[in-house]
């Protein structure tokens, strides 16, 4: 029995694949899943259907002649032929020409669970909350193992040292991941000491990420009363997880600086806004003291009794002066109205009438005596003259 090397083996297969015919040109269509464009410029991917996949390489002179832009979850078809790496003896499509074959079923089931959610507001930028500018508590919804979390941790601790973080510890890929993570929301929105929730994972592909396009997971988000970072795979990355929570960050690495400010870059802060209120009491003082020092050398606080008691004398004797006028004018005034009044009331006097040689006449019964039925002969009648009075007795009546 003949003994091949390891690379002879390899040189065999590779010999076989390449001298059949139909792996030399074909055409093989499936989902595009683990999608990479390297530095390069060649493009990696995994093509897979419900059975098997093959790895999938496109160098960059290929490449650059596409005419669509292929991504995680794209049906394509490929054009190419099969052969064998001989580094990693893995068979490869090295493929020439893709073209997009409908849309994958994942990508299908994304875009109508997508929809729905959108339909009922959950992805609305009126629902996203505010994140706290220093939150005192952190909860981190990730897998426990893996640099994601360590990555998040480490950024956490070292720019916000006094923060405290609750690692809420769930599978991020597999069938029980969705339900971990919904639940973890829910019993973290229960407490009330944590003011926000980082979930997240590392980068993967489609299917290892998928548990972040869920229903249950972008609902519990969606629902949280406690505000919502997504950290999901790498930038390229993009979940219904990240549409739902009220902010995206490109990675969790990317979370962790977003979650809590930067403690040199606050002390620098404080001693920048230290420095402007020691420079503006400064100016403040300095411009109040010379303000005392003007006000120190002014009358006012050198002459306080000439300032104050004598001004205040003066208008008190200007005050007197002006009274006195005021009450001589007045006095006068009712002296000129009281003589006009006597002078009319004078005129009007019967003494005036009197000592102009009248007299009046008072009848028995002390009324005046007008008429001469008012009295007999023999009545005592009294007549008034301009000085003194007369009792007279009526002897004859004409």
């Amino acid at each position: 029995m003949q003994i091949f090397t390891v690379r002879q083996l390899t040189g065999h297969i590779k010999g076989l694949l390449e001298n059949d015919n139909r792996l030399v040109d074909l055409w093989v269509k499936g989902e595009i899943s683990n999608f990479k464009k390297a530095v390069s410029g060649h493009i990696y991917f995994t093509l897979k259907d419900n059975y098997s996949c093959i790895r999938v390489v496109m160098f960059r002179s290929r490449a650059r002649y596409m005419q669509c832009s292929p991504g995680n979850g794209m049906a394509v078809r490929v054009r190419g032929y099969v052969t064998v790496f001989d580094r990693d003896g893995q068979y490869q499509l090295y493929a020439e020409q893709v073209e997009p074959d409908g849309t994958g079923a994942l990508f299908a089931a994304l875009e109508k669970l997508k929809k729905q959610l959108a339909d009922e507001g959950l992805f609305d930028d009126s629902r996203k909350k505010t994140l706290p500018r220093f939150p005192r508590t952190i909860a981190v919804v990730t897998s426990p193992t893996g640099a994601a979390v360590r990555d998040m941790l480490h950024i956490l601790q070292r720019r916000w040292p006094q923060v405290n973080i609750i690692l809420a510890p769930v599978a991020v890929q597999g069938d029980a991941a969705p339900g971990e993570i919904s639940k973890a929301m829910t019993r973290l929105n229960r407490l009330n000491s944590v003011e926000l929730i980082i979930v997240g994972r590392g980068g993967g592909s489609l299917e290892e990420l998928w548990a972040f396009n869920t229903e249950p997971v972008v609902r519990s988000i969606a629902a949280s009363q406690i505000p919502v970072i997504s950290a999901v795979g790498h930038e390229t990355d993009f979940t219904l997880a990240d549409l739902a929570a009220d902010l995206r960050a490109p990675t969790p690495s990317a979370a962790a600086e977003l979650a809590v400010p930067d403690r040199l870059e606050m002390k620098r802060l404080v001693d920048m806004h230290r420095a402007r209120l020691n420079s503006g009491l400064g100016r403040q003082i300095h411009a109040y003291r010379q303000r005392l020092n003007h006000c120190s050398r002014s009358r006012v606080l050198a002459r306080p009794v000439d300032m104050l008691v004598e001004q205040r004398r003066q208008a008190v004797d200007t005050l007197e002066r002006r009274l006195a006028g005021n009450i001589r004018s007045v006095t006068n005034s009712l002296d000129n109205r009281l003589a006009l009044l006597a002078g009319r009331l004078d005129a009007l006097s019967p003494l005036a009438t009197l000592a102009r040689g009248y007299s009046y006449v008072l009848a028995p019964d002390g009324s005046m005596l007008r008429d001469r039925r008012q009295v007999q002969t023999g009545d005592p009648v009294r007549v008034y003259l301009h000085r003194g009075k007369i009792k007279c007795v009526v002897k004859e009546i004409e």
